[in-house]
């Protein structure tokens, strides 16, 4: 009787939260986002099953500070095109591992554990058939690693843990053409994943792509915080990956940073974009509103493409390559279209052109 009382007032308390938050919304100008959020991450509460019973989480969902927006702005987004790929038969890589403390959204800042000192690490630029040299050196406090998906390679013997104050190099050839992730391999993975140890290695079929105008690289990722990250910087909680109930969920390592910087293309263009979902847990439901993609490579198949897609699962661990015509001016979100991720951060804006109206809030 306990127990269904208490599941009673869980439910109740979720949906008067949900009401408080509708009618928050409905009474608040719609690009009001800093109060929409706070209202909706307080009524938040995350609980996770335990020996039959229920243990609270706190969700520390979408809270930043008053001048959120102002900080947003001030945010240098990360940059998103592709460089070329290097010339010859042998492209060379050196990552470096560093433990950083950076900004994840507007005020929130994390302890994270990077390649290169950014989240995600560098987006890589190969051909099919190139030998790929890959040298990493451990400035970080424990082991680290590194996996490339799209390596043929024996694991045990060129992902080991590499030491701090030490370098490992090992190569593999890039034979198969796409989009993949690469990340560290060291147990447990989902903590170093988590932490920010992930990237996208684009791979160019031998025989090219068709022309585009442009080429956007975008790497999903969720995080997972002990602590709201505005005071004191958060770490990572291992609660929250395993219940897979992540506090914010991002496009290249930062919360909206495409929708306050939104991309640029002009009318006519096509764009590429290649997708990683780099989880560590969750899928993501790439959609973009007002387009509907016209070839999409996805799960890493390169030999043929589907047209005429509106949403294209790319799972975790998983890439896809999208190309879309924009034909007219106008403001085009990018989202999953799993849209609790959305609410987290993950999504963006493609203005092209020079679009008379104004940018819909989402």
């Amino acid at each position: 009787m306990q127990k269904t009382f208490h599941l009673f007032v869980l439910a109740a308390g979720a949906l008067l939260a949900g009401l408080a938050a509708y009618v928050l919304v409905r009474e608040r100008p719609a690009d009001d986002k800093t109060t929409i959020r706070r209202a909706v991450a307080g009524a938040v509460a995350v609980h996770r099953q335990v020996d039959g019973g229920t243990v609270e989480i706190a969700s520390f969902a979408t809270r930043t500070p008053d001048n959120a927006d102002a900080l947003a702005k001030a945010h240098a987004a990360a940059p998103i095109e592709l460089a070329p790929a290097p010339a010859g038969p042998l492209a060379r890589v050196h990552i470096t591992v560093e433990d950083v403390t950076l900004q994840i959204a507007p005020g929130v800042r994390y302890e994270a554990w990077t390649f290169d000192g950014h989240v995600p690490g560098p987006i890589l630029h190969v051909r099919q058939g190139q030998a790929v040299e890959v040298t990493l050196t451990n400035r970080g406090a424990i082991p680290h690693s590194i996996d490339f998906h799209a390596a043929q390679i024996a694991p045990d013997v060129a992902f080991r843990d590499v030491d701090p104050g030490k370098s490992r190099t090992y190569m593999f050839v890039a034979s198969r053409p796409g989009v993949f992730m690469y990340h560290c391999f060291t147990s447990p993975i989902m903590m170093h994943v988590g932490n920010g140890m992930f990237g996208a290695i684009v791979v160019d079929p031998e025989a090219g792509l068709p022309h585009v105008d442009r080429e956007f690289v975008l790497v999903a990722s969720e995080w997972y915080l002990n602590r709201p990250g505005l005071t004191a910087p958060a770490i990572y909680s291992d609660a929250k990956a395993q219940a897979m109930r992540p506090d914010w969920a991002t496009f290249n390592g930062y919360a909206d940073q495409y929708d306050a910087h939104p991309l640029g293309a002009l009318p006519g263009d096509t764009v590429r974009y290649y997708v990683v979902a780099s989880g560590p847990n969750l899928d993501v439901r790439f959609h973009i509103v007002g387009e509907v993609i016209d070839r999409a490579w996805v799960n890493g198949d390169m030999t043929r493409y589907e047209r005429g897609v509106q949403t294209v699962l790319v799972p975790a661990g998983g890439g896809a390559v999208l190309d879309v015509r924009f034909d007219e001016p106008g403001f085009y979100p990018f989202v999953s279209h799993a849209f609790a991720q959305g609410s987290l951060g993950e999504i963006g804006v493609v203005k092209v052109g020079t679009p008379k109206g104004k940018m819909l809030s989402h």
